[in-house]
């Protein structure tokens, strides 16, 4: 039988902790835990538990699915040890699998909720748009080759979207959220030598949102879909024609932005690195 004296004292004694994390998400079938499939929650929160010798539970900043990225996902939890709270990620990284890495770990006020004080979300899309395939890129980027893509059109697109907005057609089934509405802050779309860079900045993103958007976004891009009809088709709710999700692989959580963070930028503001080629020369 637990103790109800020893549980008051732990919760007086316990410590809000904050975690910025990045993980390869191949091989996970996403954040949130689920029966049966292994997930990040699930993988930090095992170790979290064999640390602190009970049950702890980890609150992340937002739900990536399975095989999305994450350059900096924010989350805490509650400890009632003697670690110092900005030892907690020296302390993970030693028992967690190679796909995961706690970038910082700090001590935050009780108050302090990763998923309710954020502000918003910002994801990147990776298109690698080269004939030639690339193993190293494959991981990340969705290799599109199949036709030119205009960038200068996917941005026409995008720039609409900006402001409050029902996104019903970018809300895939099976989610437990009651509405659409989404506040779009920031959508830009950047062509960078093969790359195309896409990036959202919301408030909070609806189940699938980003795979959908840029699934049709692509339509636009190879002129398939005019930015006019890409606008309509959303401002009209018509989920039954977004039919195509980009790949998993290509989409990356890239930070969370609050109104109070204990980390410098340099942890958390842009730890996705951007591919490059150069051009081939004869000299060495």
């Amino acid at each position: 039988m637990t103790n109800p004296e020893s549980e008051i004292e732990n919760l007086k004694s316990s410590r809000r902790v904050a975690l910025v994390i990045q993980y390869l998400g191949t091989h996970f079938h996403g954040w949130q835990r689920q029966k049966g499939q292994r997930t990040v929650q699930e993988e930090i929160e095992k170790v979290l538990a064999c640390i602190e010798n009970r049950p702890v539970t980890l609150y992340g900043a937002g739900r990536t699915d399975a095989g999305v990225h994450a350059a900096a996902q924010v989350a805490h939890f509650e400890t009632t040890g003697s670690i110092p709270p900005e030892k907690w990620a020296t302390v993970l990284n030693t028992q967690l699998p190679k796909d995961i890495l706690v970038l910082a770990s700090a001590q935050v006020d009780s108050r302090w909720h990763a998923r309710f004080s954020a502000l918003w979300r910002r994801y990147r899309y990776t298109i690698y748009t080269d004939s030639q395939p690339n193993l190293f890129v494959r991981p990340f980027a969705w290799h599109y080759y199949y036709a030119p893509l205009d960038s200068t059109k996917m941005q026409a697109a995008l720039d609409p979207m900006i402001g409050k907005h029902d996104l019903t057609a970018f809300h895939r089934s099976n989610s437990g959220r009651a509405h659409s509405w989404v506040e779009v802050q920031a959508a830009k779309c950047v062509c960078e030598g093969a790359f195309i860079h896409i990036e959202i900045q919301a408030n909070g993103f609806l189940y699938g949102m980003v795979r959908l958007l840029v699934g049709l976004l692509v339509q636009v891009g190879k002129g398939e879909t005019s930015p006019e009809e890409f606008t309509k088709l959303w401002v009209n709710q018509r989920r039954d024609e977004v039919k195509y999700a980009a790949p998993a692989n290509g989409l990356c959580l890239l930070r969370v932005g609050y109104p109070e963070f204990p980390f410098p930028p340099e942890v958390w503001f842009d730890n996705q690195p951007k591919f490059t080629f150069s051009q081939p020369t004869s000299q060495f």
